[in-house]
């Protein structure tokens, strides 16, 4: 029977309080495994990725936007600090807990999404290159990519095609094996290819069977400045991330040595035959750099979005209406509010997926996809409260808020559509081939 309310505790009730006490003390004196703060080194890469970010980027966006050209200056500026090159991105993703490389681009991404987008691009090919080639091809094409601080480059990965974007199986670049010559022969068009034409290294991602679906892709190194019969195509002209440069890459009977597959010929030669056999195919070359990749696109999604929230807020403190800052009406403040905390929700996602990426976790319920599909959502839905919050203001070009609206647009687009990313998340949840 429970004592009376207001009643002196039982003795045995004192000491399982004191008990309760001692367990907690204990407890806070004891190793934390658990943390949410940031390394000390951790904390400096983003002050120092946030103030080129700052200096730098943000004060240039407006005229490269206007431009859409590449930026190669600020490129250069970033390579000759080392925020552009082999050794950084390395330094970036050699972190333990998988952090530092969506910290740099949520910084970077607040600067400018498409000058982000020309410096961090080429991470893209990188990731390709990283995963699926040997490590002699990792020391020969990873360098090339970025090229030197007095002469940089830049690399473009090439997947989608005209009649393939989300369905990935519908691949139609073929490549095929030329025994004669020893070269691999590939033909084909690429689609929205991030730096295509003007990189120095693509990977494209070809098919060797189109019977085989997605199990009968390869990626292969192809380098503007050695392979005949790649070409530019048709630059888009798009409705944001304009300082990125996207065009159609063609491959007209392109040759590339037989050593250009990642991964090597012997390798992709026993995988195919597996396929044939009716065994399972571990990894398909184009899903493989995606799923690596969807945590740090929900980061870039993350610095749009960040920075049209605190341009949103500091305007709200400014801006009177009806003899008042308008931040003291509540439905400006209940937006900022949700605004703030979709942002914090969605970094927590990107986080965890970058974390379990980084320490070989399985994405059992499309971790990965989870995080670029709510920071995708929460980058579009963010920058339009803000353009509302700025009224008129918000819809002209004189104010930034119009242009990172533009930016957010292709993060429930690029990588996996919105739709495709709830089909991968649906999948896994349920361990069925939902359609």
């Amino acid at each position: 029977m429970s004592a009376p309310a207001g009643a002196p505790p039982t003795s045995a009730g004192a000491d399982a309080a004191e008990a309760a006490v001692e367990a907690i003390t204990g407890a806070a004196n004891q190793d934390v495994t658990f943390s949410l703060e940031l390394t000390q080194d951790q904390k400096d890469i983003r002050d120092w990725v946030h103030g080129f970010a700052a200096d730098v980027v943000r004060p240039a966006a407006h005229e490269w936007d206007e431009k859409e050209q590449t930026p190669w200056p600020i490129i250069q500026e970033a390579a000759k600090i080392g925020l552009y090159g082999f050794e950084g991105l390395a330094q970036f993703f050699a972190d333990p807990t998988g952090l530092t490389l969506p910290i740099v681009n949520e910084e970077l991404f607040w600067g400018d999404a498409g000058i982000g987008m020309s410096i961090m691009g080429t991470a893209l090919a990188v990731a390709a290159i990283f995963g699926q080639g040997s490590n002699e091809q990792i020391g020969e094409w990873i360098p090339r990519c970025f090229g030197t601080a007095e002469d940089v480059k830049v690399a473009a990965f090439c997947a989608s095609e005209p009649n393939a974007g989300s369905d990935v199986s519908g691949v139609r670049t073929r490549a095929k094996f030329d025994e004669q010559t020893g070269e691999w022969v590939i033909n084909g068009q690429k689609a929205w290819a991030t730096n295509g034409g003007i990189a120095d290294v693509h990977v494209v991602i070809a098919t060797l069977d189109p019977e085989l679906g997605s199990r009968g892709h390869a990626a292969f190194v192809v380098p503007m400045s050695e392979a005949k019969g790649i070409s530019q195509g048709t630059k888009v002209s798009k409705h944001g991330l304009r300082a990125s440069h996207t065009a159609d890459v063609f491959l007209d009977d392109c040759r590339v040595p037989a050593a250009y597959v990642l991964g090597g010929k012997e390798k992709l030669d026993e995988r195919i035959a597996r396929v044939r056999e009716g065994k399972k195919n571990k990894s398909q070359a184009a899903m493989q750099t995606f799923e690596s990749s969807r945590p740090t696109v929900g980061a870039q999604a993350l610095g749009i979005a960040r920075a049209a929230y605190e341009y949103a807020l500091e305007y709200s403190k400014e801006r009177e209406q009806f003899g008042r800052k308008i931040i003291e009406n509540q439905a400006i403040a209940f937006t900022l509010a949700r605004m703030k905390m979709e942002i914090d929700a969605a970094r927590l996602l990107v986080w965890r997926a970058s974390w379990m990426g980084r320490n070989q976790h399985r994405f059992e319920n499309a971790e990965g996809s989870m995080s670029k599909l709510k920071s995708g959502e929460v980058a579009v839905w963010v920058t339009e409260r803000a353009i509302q919050i700025l009224g008129g203001n918000g819809y002209t070009r004189e104010y930034p808020v119009e242009r990172w609206h533009r930016d957010a647009k292709i993060y429930d687009i690029f990588e996996g559509t919105a739709e495709i990313q709830q089909l991968v998340i649906a999948r896994a949840i349920s361990g069925m081939q939902i359609r």
